[in-house]
């Protein structure tokens, strides 16, 4: 297994939550990535309640989405019009609700940029011991 010094990567995000009959709310994020979980992004929402909500995508997911649209279930990402391609789109599906975010291309971009120095991309595997993952999963079932 690879190690890097630096195994986490955070930052803070200033979003718009999109609502259509205000226009745009500003809104702030905190996006995670480790190398513990290094195929993942974890998002997390301050909405004024003891739990944050959060959300866990794949790294890919955002990647793709930066040059088009990438993600067919509960996370969509897609850059923004041909007129405002400066933003980008992120949205959210549950069965409790649905919300839409316009994010800045460049600080979702310098984000995934670090994380690449954490893990390249096409290097997760280096940072997965497969066998232990294997064993928790067979000794919770």
């Amino acid at each position: 297994m690879m190690k890097n010094s630096v195994t986490t990567v955070s930052a803070d995000l200033a979003l718009g939550l999109v609502c259509p009959e205000q226009g745009s709310v500003p809104v702030v994020a905190s996006l995670f990535y480790s190398a513990e979980d290094p195929y993942a992004i974890r998002v997390v929402f301050e909405v004024g309640t003891d739990e944050p909500v959060e959300w866990i995508f794949a790294r890919d997911l955002l990647a793709v989405g930066m040059e088009g649209p990438a993600g067919q279930g509960d996370v969509q990402v897609w850059p923004a019009d041909s007129d405002d391609r400066e933003l980008l789109n992120v949205a959210l599906s549950s069965p409790f609700g649905e919300a839409r975010f316009e994010v800045p291309r460049s600080s979702a971009a310098a984000f995934l940029t670090r994380t690449y120095e954490v893990i390249a991309p096409g290097r997760e595997t280096d940072y997965v011991d497969v066998d232990s993952e294997l064993d928790e999963l067979l000794w919770r079932a």
